[in-house]
């Protein structure tokens, strides 16, 4: 049996397109499931990176590079919105729940 290289690409980013989005359920399920504002603030920063990583599959395996100016728009939108999520559950937190400061003898 004789696979050519074009074939190999193919099988490759389709397995990699079926990965993902298997990670992208895993990762809705703890979005869900939390239990903290944490955790759900990690697991939508990881589907937005496995949104990425999807993206720059589905750009290989359907030969068209417009999905990676896609995939660099969607990242920097994602980041931006992370960072505002993280400050606003920063600012949110009531005095006695932050983290404990150092006291020094």
């Amino acid at each position: 049996m004789i696979i050519d290289g074009h074939t190999v690409v193919q099988i490759a980013s389709q397995l990699a397109l079926a990965l993902l989005i298997v990670s992208m359920a895993l990762a809705f399920i703890r979005l869900v499931r939390g239990p903290q504002a944490a955790d759900r603030v990690v697991a939508l920063d990881l589907i937005s990176v496995l949104i990425v990583a999807f993206l720059a599959a589905y750009a290989v395996h359907a030969g068209d590079t417009s999905f990676l100016d896609v995939a660099i728009a969607y990242a920097l939108v994602a980041f931006l919105g992370t960072v505002a999520l993280a400050r606003f559950l920063m600012r949110s937190r009531k005095p006695g729940q932050g983290p404990q400061k150092k006291v020094e003898p």
